[in-house]
């Protein structure tokens, strides 16, 4: 028996709504592509040009410092641990800036060794400096080693066990209980290079995805 006619043009309706949804679904999803390769060729523009003004910030600082603090790139040795008592400040350079006090903000370069005379950390790579470290929340006998001290210069610190680390290993070259020493450069806090809000969000939901 035939399909009434009413039936089959409600079938062919019906028909056409599946296909136009079907074609909107992929349509929504080809732009959703679309907006999401433009976002992250946006985001890896603006990264691109955020670490190319980082690195310009950062020549700039290591032509201007690095001369001065790597004269003393040979001078980590091995120490004797059991000597080392209580913190001992030498300053190797006067400063001729400002006076560092417990709320100075500042930055600063560094040559940190153990008792073995391995350096574990240094702000020194392939004969330049690289970023330097904001200070002020470091280790104990950092922060109270860095007070008195003027932009510009340069104090080696000797850090007891106690004002360091304590009984906490942190790697293989600071085992627990190891007193260590730094020679450190501190220099007036540079402007923050501005990173655009879009890139820091990314940065921030990236950071919480991974919590």
């Amino acid at each position: 028996m035939a399909t009434p006619k009413s039936q089959r043009v409600g079938i062919w309706i019906i028909a056409l709504i599946m296909i136009l949804g079907t074609l909107g679904s992929f349509l929504a999803m080809t732009l959703s592509i679309q907006n999401e390769s433009i976002d992250q060729a946006s985001l890896q523009k603006m990264q691109k040009d955020y670490s190319a003004k980082v690195a310009v910030q950062t020549k700039e600082l290591s032509d201007r410092y690095y001369p001065e603090f790597s004269q003393y790139s040979s001078r980590p040795a091995v120490f004797n641990a059991d000597d080392v008592k209580s913190l001992i400040k030498e300053d190797l350079k006067i400063g001729d800036g400002n006076e560092i006090n417990a709320d100075t903000t500042y930055n600063a370069y560094y040559i940190g060794w153990n008792p073995k005379g391995v350096i574990f950390d240094q702000s020194i790579k392939d004969g330049a400096l690289i970023a330097p470290l904001p200070g002020g929340n470091m280790i104990e006998g950092w922060n109270e080693g860095v007070i008195g001290m003027r932009f510009g210069g340069i104090r080696e610190l000797t850090i007891p066990s106690d004002k360091a680390y304590k009984d906490v290993a942190r790697s293989e070259d600071i085992p627990a209980n190891t007193p260590l020493k730094f020679i450190i450069m501190v220099i007036p806090k540079p402007a923050e290079v501005e990173m655009p809000d879009e890139l820091y969000q990314y940065y921030l939901s990236q950071q919480q995805n991974y919590q």
